[in-house]
């Protein structure tokens, strides 16, 4: 998932207020203050350091909470099996030399492992990487490794497209609204998904995309799901990180999904589900990995079947029959489905994908083009 490529908008000042406060910090049980130099986390460790870096804020709701609430997860397993994991987390930190900074003070303050969660951050996770040879990083949504830098994501379009195939059981008008961040291959999947699951039940469906160049900014996201309600959508769905499409829906008396987390508090009405990613379990075996010495640098992009996406929080005015249909191609997922399986057209008609054929992960990785029934446009 090739995850923020443009810098998060968040003051430099801020970012550097929280690099001199070293960002917050959070431990299992009470552990030694960290070394100067930061060493590798040796086989049969009992205690180890690892450092967050964090594009947006842990209260966004969405993409960082999922995050965090995973570093949480991780730190209360590994406590199970007589493990300390001591954290430091940054949030906010914009992609560029301030994502360098951050991630080099992390490493300084004896973290053993850093995690970077962002695909801003790739160059600079490398670079610090390359010069710090003794320490291990993982980076989210990237494609670019080293000896000691592994490389991580989610199949978010899986669960793009279970909340296409609801909306497209549950809309009246028979437009969708997708309210999306940045022109990138990750946000195309999953716009391209969404309307891919539900013109699967209702080929007469259309999305209608705007893109906010943001990846969190509330007052965007909410003009933006005011114009796509004002263009007929009755349901929207979001590849951006806050709330606010949400809480529009849910003013406006429309219906709407959570998006990386669940969501569904902020529209009890509104809300049909939430799409979500589960880090849990990631940070915990990768941890652990690097404790046992089993350091694992291939990329690894789960989804569904893995237990790292989900659509949940089905609400209870999505009849019994939608929610048993959503429910069979999720196990179809789950067993292995694919979502990008031809005849697939692209938005001139012409065919993409031919019928039987799929999409390979290197495909996906450089998606450019909008599914038919997609109206949009790419620059």
């Amino acid at each position: 998932m090739l995850r923020k490529t443009l810098s998060f908008a968040v003051a430099t000042l801020a970012a550097a207020t929280l690099i001199a406060c070293g960002g917050k910090k959070e431990e299992s049980k009470p552990a030694a203050a960290p070394a100067a130099d930061a060493k590798p986390a040796a086989a049969g460790a009992k205690e180890v350091n690892v450092g967050f870096i964090y594009v947006g804020p842990v209260g966004d709701g969405g993409w960082t909470f999922a995050h965090d609430n995973g570093r949480k997860a991780m730190i209360e397993n590994l406590a199970k099996e007589g493990i300390t994991v001591k954290t430091t987390q940054v949030e906010s930190v914009p992609e560029g030399a301030d994502a360098e900074r951050v991630i080099r003070d992390l490493v300084a303050k004896g973290n053993q492992i850093v995690f970077t969660t962002s695909f801003g951050y790739m160059d600079s996770t490398l670079k610090v990487a390359q010069s710090s040879p003794k320490t291990y990083f993982y980076h989210a949504t990237g494609y670019k490794n080293a000896p000691n830098m592994g490389t991580y994501e989610a199949r978010t379009y899986e669960g793009a497209y279970l909340a296409g195939v609801t909306a497209g059981k549950m809309s009246k008008t028979g437009v969708l609204g997708f309210v999306a961040s940045i022109q990138i291959p990750e946000v195309i999947r999953n716009i391209d998904a969404f309307t891919l699951g539900a013109r699967s039940v209702n080929p007469a469906i259309k999305t209608k995309v705007v893109f906010t160049g943001s990846w969190f900014d509330m007052n965007k996201e909410r003009a933006a799901a005011e114009t796509l309600i004002g263009q007929g959508a009755d349901v929207l769905m979001q590849n951006t990180d806050s709330s606010a499409v949400l809480k529009t829906a849910e003013e406006k008396g429309k219906m709407a999904f959570g998006w990386d987390s669940d969501m569904s508090a902020y529209g009890p009405k509104a809300a049909l589900a939430s799409s979500v990613i589960k880090w849990g379990d990631f940070y915990t075996k990768a941890v652990k990995g690097v404790v046992d010495g089993k350091f694992n640098n291939a990329n690894q992009w789960k989804g569904v079947a893995d237990g790292w996406v989900d659509l949940v929080s089905m609400n209870a005015s999505v009849p019994a029959d939608v929610k048993t249909f959503v429910d069979g191609k999720k196990s179809e997922l789950a067993k292995g489905g694919k979502v990008f399986v031809g005849p697939i057209k692209d938005q001139s008609g012409a065919e993409k994908v031919a019928k039987g054929a799929e999409l390979s992960d290197a495909d996906l990785s450089k998606l450019d083009w909008l599914v038919e029934g997609v109206e949009a446009k790419l620059k």
